[in-house]
């Protein structure tokens, strides 16, 4: 699960054994969030089961129709009500504390005016009771895929992608969380829900969640991208899922796969190919021509870089990486702005480049149309170009010291891992940060690493070979700075050294007694 990462880690490794009130006992072996009862991912012996974050559509915005004689009142379908107000008192150190004023309506808080001026609510499924609860714990004593899933459709939790094999060698997914019922609208855009006409009609039980389970393939495979599509799409939506690059370099390493080892799929894991990325050079040398060259030296030096730096990898030594990343996002940028200019006029926090910009942009700068070219360019191949200045005066921009050849992927991809208590106190930060590491990998490839972003675990596990798992965790368990175990296992997190899923001999023991 890819998270924001810091010191202590998000998770606390558990293996839990208690009775199972037939004379045997049960095993839990993963990771919780530390306070909580129940271990988010891992295996029981009988099913094993992770995350990704499904980025479907679990929130509706809603039209308010206000009264206009009375700007406290809005329309329901059981008649006109006032707004509520909740003081949100926000305490501040050493000043006076902060009052925020929250109204609400029967769906849930005010949110804010669109650019034509009606007012919103927001109808979030985290709003609701029905979705926080502790169901999840019931993973405990889950034997099959189906009990598994039904599991994970009725717990009330962010909602995730759900992939899941039992012991059988079965794997499946599903939703992990509530899924509401929309009734009369899609959820695509704001509606008013004043007459009933649009609203959520309860929660999808468990056998009207989107499964998909014992695919033919034999694989599934998540990456925060589009899952499904047709039915269950609808029932999933788009809450702004990832493009399929990631996804697809998962999909075929697994498919090449005949029979799969732990190794195999750590493997998997730590791939820091950058296949999308390889039409984008190509298109890059394509754009460096002799003449575009002879108009600014600076453009050879990117070109030699460009064909002799490559790997194929996001690589900490890459200097073509870089260059040709960054390229791809100036572009991006600068074809799309232009023409959602007026989106960002009506919406100031709108940004051009969505999850789903890529296949537009590329049909865009294959095809070439003129009527879409912005405006200042006389051509496309000025407008990449210009790309290219931009790539190169942000590099010089850096105020780093070197040329051109020092910017290297690993130089701008260096670990900055912290303590929340280096921030305010920046002496104490050599002790109690992670020290920082250049390292492969990046957004969309199956390594992702940012600096202070990726992996917050990995593991391996068939459910019943537990001993045969992977294990890889950053900063360690304890989190406590004088402690052996404070950066415990860092070192293998970073270097995809395989450590053991299961733990080792017990080297303290701490016995609670009433």
């Amino acid at each position: 699960m890819h998270l924001g990462i810091r010191v202590p880690n998000t998770w606390y490794r558990a293996s839990i054994v208690r009775p199972d009130g037939a004379g045997g006992e049960i095993r839990m072996t993963g990771v919780s969030l530390p306070g909580t009862p129940a271990v988010a991912v891992g295996s029981n012996g009988h099913v094993a089961w992770g995350f990704t974050n499904s980025y479907g559509d679990w929130s509706d915005l809603i039209l308010l129709d206000v009264d206009p004689k009375d700007p406290e009142v809005y329309r329901t379908p059981e008649g006109p009500r006032r707004f509520e107000t909740v003081d949100e008192v926000i305490a501040v150190k050493g000043g006076e504390p902060v009052h925020l004023k929250v109204r609400e309506t029967i769906w849930g808080p005010v949110l804010d005016k669109d650019h034509r001026g009606r007012l919103r609510a927001l109808a979030w499924t985290a709003h609701r009771p029905e979705a926080v609860n502790m169901a999840m714990a019931d993973l405990e004593t889950a034997r099959t895929l189906e009990e598994a899933m039904t599991v994970a459709n009725r717990s009330g939790a962010p909602a995730q992608n759900f992939v899941v094999a039992d012991a059988s060698g079965r794997v499946g997914w599903t939703i992990f969380g509530r899924i509401p019922r929309r009734a009369g609208f899609d959820g695509r855009v704001p509606t008013s829900w004043a007459d009933g006409s649009h609203r959520w009609d309860g929660w999808l039980s468990p056998e009207e969640a989107p499964r998909v389970i014992g695919p033919p393939s034999g694989r599934v495979w998540t990456a925060n991208a589009r899952v499904v599509d047709g039915d269950l799409l609808a029932k999933v939506g788009d809450g702004g899922y990832a493009f399929g690059a990631r996804a697809r370099q998962i999909r075929d390493r697994l498919l090449a796969l005949e029979k799969a080892t732990p190794r195999d799929l750590l493997a998997i894991q730590l791939d820091d190919q950058a296949l999308f990325l390889e039409h984008w050079r190509k298109l890059l040398l394509q754009v460096l021509t002799p003449e575009a060259i002879a108009a600014d030296p600076r453009r050879g030096e990117l070109r030699r870089l460009v064909e002799t730096t490559w790997t194929g990898h996001a690589s900490i030594d890459s200097v073509a990486y870089r260059q040709v990343r960054f390229w791809r996002g100036y572009v991006l940028e600068q074809v799309l702005t232009p023409i959602t200019a007026r989106l960002e006029k009506a919406d100031e926090r709108f940004h051009p480049v969505q999850p789903q910009s890529e296949g537009a942009v590329w049909a865009l700068i294959t095809a070439r149309p003129a009527h879409l070219l912005d405006p200042q360019f006389r051509t496309w191949d000025e407008e990449l170009l210009a790309a290219v200045d931009a790539t190169l005066d942000y590099s010089k921009k850096a105020g780093l010291e070197g040329g051109l050849e020092k910017r290297t992927w690993g130089e701008r991809n260096t670990t900055r891992i912290r303590h929340p208590l280096s921030g305010a106190l920046p002496f104490v930060g050599r002790w109690i940060d992670a020290p920082p590491r250049p390292l492969p990998g990046d957004q969309d490839m199956p390594r992702v690493q940012g600096a202070g972003f990726g992996a917050s675990e990995r593991l391996v596990v068939s459910p019943g070979r537990e001993q045969e798992g992977f294990f890889h965790m950053p900063v360690g368990q304890s989190g406590h700075p004088m402690s052996p175990y404070y950066l415990a296992g860092h070192k293998a997190w970073e270097e995809g050294t395989p450590t053991p899923f299961l733990p080792g001999p017990a080297e303290h023991t701490l016995k609670l007694v009433p």
